[in-house]
This record gives structure tokens, sequence and C-alpha cells, in this order.
């Protein structure tokens, strides 16, 4: 953990922990890695809404191919969107100014409810966003019938 100030600026916060910090990654056992270019894109940034017909997970996934995206249900009800964006070859000519676009492997795991269908999950990826989309089963509602009160 770090307790550098990152400016000149006085900041009254500089003392606390900072859960950004390079300290925080060992912490994470998805997130730790040497290679920190793989560490930036390990927790690929998903959302998850549920529809009255299914639960759509959207993923953005810039330069990422079809072919370097699995996604796949475990045991039964536990969705996994898995993957590896490629690095792109280095010419030694080259004079970097700025390197901020990651690469490496990435792979997030939700526990699906009891209601999800995942025999019919389907996925695409089209403009570098993955969505995926697992339908829900109906709802049964209860059968009410009307007793007939004599007297």
């Amino acid at each position: 953990m770090s307790l550098v100030r990152r400016s000149g600026v006085f900041d009254p916060f500089a003392d606390f922990w900072d859960p950004f910090d390079g300290a925080f990654r060992s912490l994470v056992p998805s997130v730790a890695s040497s290679d920190r270019e793989t560490a930036a894109f390990a927790s690929a940034r998903i959302d998850w809404k549920e529809t009255p017909e299914a639960h759509v997970f959207k993923a953005d996934l810039p330069g990422v191919k079809k072919e370097e995206v699995k996604v796949e249900v475990e045991d039964g009800n536990v969705l996994v969107i898995s993957g590896e964006r490629s690095k792109e070859k280095v010419d030694k000519n080259d004079k970097w100014h700025r390197v901020e676009r990651s690469s490496g492997k990435f792979m997030r795991r939700f526990r699906l409810p009891e209601n999800a269908k995942v025999d019919q999950v389907k996925a695409g990826l089209e403009n570098g966003v993955l969505t995926v989309t697992v339908p829900k089963a109906e709802v049964k509602k209860p059968e009410v019938k009307a007793i007939e009160i004599s007297g």
C-alpha cells in the first residue's frame, strides 16, 4: 500500500488505504498477476438486467474476436463468461508514447436464479459488445378456486 501523495496538492485522505493501489490486487485472486496488462483486463465489466422475459448480460469487449470468447453454463446454474484479448505485435523500431489498452485473460461467473432456462442461452458479439440472453421460465400462477359459502 502506498501512502505517497499523488500530486503536490494537499489531500486530507492521502493517509487512508487506497483500494485501487497495487496492494489490493493481491487480495483478489482473479486479479492477482505479475502481468499488469492481464490484471487490467481481468475483471471485464458486465451489466446484468432482468426483463419480464429474460436475464440479459452485456459486456464491453472491444477488440475481442468471437473466437476469443467462451460462454458456458457450469453446475447447472452458473453462467461463465471468459476469454482472452491477444497482445498486439510489437515492432522494435516503434517508439511508444503511451500504452493504456490492456490484453490478457478474463473470467466472470454469475449464479443464475432458479427460473433461468439454462438450456436456451443465446449469445452474440456485435460492435465489441457481447450480449448473453438467458430466457426465464414462466411463473405459474397459483390456481384459485372460489368456494361457495352455504347458509
